[in-house]
Formats: C-alpha cells, structure tokens, sequence
C-alpha cells in the first residue's frame, strides 16, 4: 500500500507549525519569561534555540524523511534503519508511548478550551464586582474551573466532542484532513492572536496599562544569567516550543517526498512558531495581568500556573472590558485551534505505527487509536493528580531521554557523515558546517545536562510523593510500554516472515 505525501510544502509548514504551536506558547513561555529575568530569558532562549532545538528539528525532519522513504513513519523501525542492533526498535517505542501517553491527558486539557470558549461567547462565566478585592474577585472564576474539571456532564460533552473533532481530521488523512485543517486553522489562529493582541494592548485601567506590561515582561533583569535555574528554564521551554522528542516531527516528515527540502522548510515551520511564541504569546496574558491588577500582583498572577492564568485570571480580565464575552471567545477558541493542531499531530505516530507495521486501513487505525486514547483518558479525567504524574513521566523526563537517544542514533550510529548529508539532500541551501560539530557533540551533552539536572533535582521527589492516584498512572503507563514494546516485537515478526 503506497504511502500518503503532504499536498503541497505550503500545507506541510503549516503542519508542521500548527504541530509546535500549542497551548505552551500562548501560557508557559510568557510566564517562564516573567519568572526567569523577563527580556534577560531571551538570551539563554536563543542560545538555547541555536544549540539544541534547531539541530533537534533538522534530526527529526531528516530521519522522518529517511525512513518514510522505505515504508516506515515511526521510530521503531527507524531506529532499527538506522541503527542495526536488535534493541533499537524497543528504544524506538519510546516514540510511541510519549506521544500516546500526552495525548490521553492533553486532549482533555483541549476540550476545557473549546467549553470555555462556548461559555464566554454565552456570557455563562461569572461576572464579579470589578471593585473587590482581587482574591475575592477571582475566587468565582476558580471556583467555576474547579467545578468544571471535577468533572462536570458538561466537560465530559465538550471531552467527547473534541475527541470526535480530532477523528475526523484524523480519518480524513494526511493530505484530506490534517493537511486541510492547518490551512483553515493556521491562519485563523494568528488572526484570534493578532485581534486580541491588538485589543490587549489598548486596556488601561486605574491600575495600570498593557504597554506597562509589555515593559515588565521585557524589562532585562541580567542579574539572572548567572543562576543555572534560568538557563536550564529556557532550555526547556524551547525544548517543549518545538514539539521535540515526541515523535510527532518524525511522523509528518515521512509522508515528504524522499528529495524534498527539509532545512528550507523546517526553519519556516520554526519561525512560525516563534512569532506565535514570542511576538503573539508575548503581548497578550501577562500585559493583560498588568493593565488589570498592576504590576505586584501581576507576579502573582504569572507565578499561579498556566490553568490559572488562562482559566481564571484571564477571563476575569476579559469580563470586565467592552465586548468582553467576544474577546473571551476569541481568547479560548485561538487556545483550541492551538491544542488541536497539537493533538492531531501527536495521535500520528500511533495511528502511522498500525498502517505502516501492520497494514491496517487509515480508518480502523485511527478507530483503534481513538478507542484506546479515550479509555486511558479516563485515569487523568477522574483522577487529577495521575495528570500530574503522566505529564512528568510522558510530557516531561522521557521527553527529553528520547530526544537524546534520537540524537545518539542519528549521529552516532548511524554515523556523523551519512546523518550530516541526509540533513542536507535536496536542500537550496546547506545548513552550516558547524552545525556539524554542534548537533554530534554539543546538543547531546546539553540534553544529557538537563536530563541529568532533573534526574538529580525532581525525580526523588516524584517517586516519594506518589499516592494512589500517582500509582495507578505509574502501572497504567508501564502497562502501555509494555503493550507497545509487545506491539513492536510482533510487527518485526510480521516484518520478518513477510521478507522471509
């Protein structure tokens, strides 16, 4: 069965664009930036950016590529291209089990988005005195998220109407449905950004102004380049920026024809991103916070977490503006398309995984896929605290390990030279020989920093704390590995008898 391509190099930047941007753009970076010494942050970011995100990209896009050419759209056959060895293709269910795992707890963090934006456009959100004090005034707001996600009937419909969203994108294929939709959704994401960043920045109220806020975010603080806290944040945030080591890239890389530029277009996708990121996430919920609660307790308002500052103090701010309800609509239907171009991408590898190894239909891969993710989806719905634990594990430590192996096996095993010019075929223009040097030895030490930065830090911490819930998403997700690992062995059985 011939593999499915991308339609056009248009819709797949914007694929690709529409896979990194997400909710964090819009949510964590401007509160890392508010955190980490506002404009002083951008400078480990680009640094950051230059030395481990972009040669990432440039990976992921390179061994998508390589390994859609010979029949294969996920990592456990790509490694085992790559890398001859009989463990390779159970390193490469990593990218199987991290996209999945975020899936069935971020899809339901979609779907409060798509309620509230229903909710703002109804005028169904509370409407508190302006002229209480700003605990009392948020309190409504917290206490309808808190009501909302125990779960209310309501969350569950707006669950299973953005489940049935994402199948539908999903069964209409690569070119049919996900190529479609980043062309509708794309555009009509950075449109909901621009009006709102527009409108933000003309709030003034008694407490202060947006363009203030716009000035607190920025303001250098320099005095925090020299704490390791805020180098390793902004390595991170344009770790997670990019949608890095969740198999997703790699995915929509191997449906490019096998000599299509990858360095022209995966710097377009990138920059894409980056204008979500930095010139849009920017300028719209922390100037916000300012104009509304003044710059003190702006701080707190970033340093609350980015539930809050999307579900709680942002509609509060946006309640008590001239056609407030719109502009909350505008704000969580822009986070919906965000999070659905997110979802969509990150369902690919399973979905690629069960049509490429075992011959299964576009349409009963996506059905088995969909199933699954909605049965595990009820751990996180039904117990809050397993979302913590599945987002540490699958959204953040394997993350990061997985990317580092990617690396490894790429410029490792595969060899330097081979991964070197698979990069650049068919480019307008080479990527840089430094870059060389750059992705073989510097971006897996500075991975392995970070991985070992946290291992050291966070994780005694998270396996101490753990409490039921904590467990039951621990054996859930050993389950799946196990499950998918199992899957990989009987597709190389598969694999192997059909060559024999």
């Amino acid at each position: 069965m011939e593999r499915e391509h991308w339609g056009s190099k248009l819709g797949l930047i914007l694929a690709m664009a529409g896979n990194a941007v997400g909710l964090g753009n819009f949510l964590r970076f401007p509160t890392q930036a508010a955190d980490n010494g506002g404009g002083a942050f951008m400078i480990p970011y680009m640094i950051a950016m230059l030395v481990v995100a972009i040669p990432l990209m440039w990976t992921e896009w390179a061994m998508g590529r390589y390994g859609g050419a010979k029949g294969h759209g996920t990592t456990p056959a790509i490694f085992q291209l790559l890398w001859r060895n009989p463990v390779a293709k159970y390193i490469g269910s990593l990218g199987l089990f991290v996209p999945f795992v975020v899936l069935c707890y971020y899809i339901y963090i979609e779907s409060w988005t798509l309620g509230y934006s229903f909710f703002s456009l109804f005028g169904m959100l509370p409407h508190p005195d302006p002229n209480l004090p700003q605990d009392q005034f948020l309190k409504p707001f917290s206490q309808f998220l808190s009501d909302y996600i125990r779960p209310s009937f309501t969350a569950y419909l707006f669950f299973l109407l953005t489940v049935a969203f994402n199948a539908y994108i999903l069964y209409r294929g690569v070119k049919g449905g996900i190529e479609k939709f980043a062309k509708l959704a794309m555009p009509t994401l950075f449109i909901l950004a621009l009006i709102l960043m527009v409108r933000v920045i003309l709030i003034e109220t008694p407490h202060g102004t947006a363009v203030e806020g716009l000035d607190f975010l920025w303001h250098p603080d320099f005095s925090q380049l020299s704490n390791p806290k805020v180098w390793l944040a902004a390595a991170g945030q344009v770790f997670f920026t990019l949608s890095l080591g969740f198999g997703a890239i790699i995915t929509y890389a191997s449906y490019i024809k096998k000599d299509e530029d990858i360095v022209a277009s995966g710097l377009s996708a990138a920059s894409l991103n980056e204008l979500a990121e930095v010139i849009l996430g920017g300028s719209i919920a922390i100037p916000a916070a300012v104009a509304f609660f003044g710059v003190m307790n702006a701080k707190e308002v970033a340093g609350s977490g980015a539930f809050n500052l999307a579900f709680v103090s942002l509609p509060a701010i946006f309640s008590n503006l001239p056609g407030g309800d719109v502009i909350g609509f505008f704000w969580f239907f822009l986070l919906f398309f965000a999070g659905a171009t997110s979802s969509v991408a990150i369902c690919m590898p399973v979905v690629a995984f069960l049509q490429d190894e075992f011959g299964f239909s576009r349409k009963l891969a996506v059905t088995v896929t969909v199933i699954f993710t909605f049965l595990v989806a009820q751990i996180p719905i039904f117990m809050p605290k397993a979302l913590d634990e599945m987002d540490f594990w699958a959204g953040t430590f394997f993350v990061v390990l997985f990317a580092l192996l990617e690396v490894v096996v790429f410029f490792w095993f595969f060899g330097g030279k081979r991964a070197w010019e698979e990069i650049n075929r068919g480019s307008l223009f080479r990527v840089p020989r430094v870059y060389y040097f750059i992705m073989k030895y510097l971006t897996p030490v500075v991975l392995f920093i970070i991985l070992a930065t946290w291992t050291v830090t966070t994780l005694p911490k998270v396996l101490v704390s753990g409490d039921v819930e904590a467990w039951v998403a621990r054996f859930v997700m050993i389950f799946i590995l196990s499950l998918q690992m199992f899957l990989v062995y009987l597709a190389d059985r598969r694999r192997k008898n059909y060559e024999g």
